[in-house]
Order: structure tokens, then sequence, then C-alpha cells
């Protein structure tokens, strides 16, 4: 059975980023659906997979999380506007039966990503 998770480092801090939150979309065209939204765990994860089993479809989707927010709640000084504000990871699902992994590594000036397993 495919499924979709995350996993959330706060590079600058060295910690999971716990209570950061998130929204994912499917794309399909110029349409934009909302799946999910929520907050990470004190891991930086969040308490089940985003999707799995017969919600995980071929496609488009995109994470969107709120990284500025975040960063601001634990007392960090942003320039006002941020330099990341929310980070978008736009990546496409080919088989639905794997399992997807997308990890955000971040700090208020950078950020990575890649497909986990």
């Amino acid at each position: 059975m495919g499924r979709l998770t995350t996993h959330v480092l706060d590079t600058a801090n060295g910690l999971p980023a716990a209570g950061m939150h998130f929204t994912l979309y499917r794309i399909d065209g110029a349409a934009r659906t909302q799946l999910v939204a929520g907050t990470t765990n004190a891991d930086g994860r969040f308490d089940r997979p985003l999707l799995e089993g017969e919600a995980l479809t071929p496609g488009c989707y995109e994470l969107v999380f709120a990284s500025a927010d975040y960063f601001r709640a634990l007392g960090t000084e942003l320039p006002e506007p941020p330099f990341l504000d929310r980070i978008s990871l736009a990546f496409g699902i080919a088989d639905a039966a794997s399992h997807y992994h997308v990890p955000l590594l971040v700090s208020p000036w950078a950020y990575s990503t890649y497909r986990g397993s």
C-alpha cells in the first residue's frame, strides 16, 4: 500500500520542527485542491501518513510549509517581509503503490528537500 509522509527538521536550531503548519494540495492543471492541513508533532512529523491507500493516486502535488510563522513562534527575529515565508514543494507521484517521503530541512535563510525512504 502506497503512502505519502513528511518530516521537517529545523537546521538552524538542530531540532525537529515541532509545531510547523503545512498544507497539502493536489494540482490538476490550473486547479488546486486542498487535501490535508496539519501541524508537525514533537518529532517534526505528522501523526499519520498525509495520504495512503486509495487516497494516494498518481499526479502532481504541492506541500506548503509555514516556515516564517514557525520561526517567529520560536522568537527568531525575521525581516519584514521574511526571506522565506511559505515554502512550496511541488512534486509528482508516479507509482501509487510506493512510499513517497518528502523531508524538509529548513532555516530562516535556506531549505532543501529530497525524496526520502
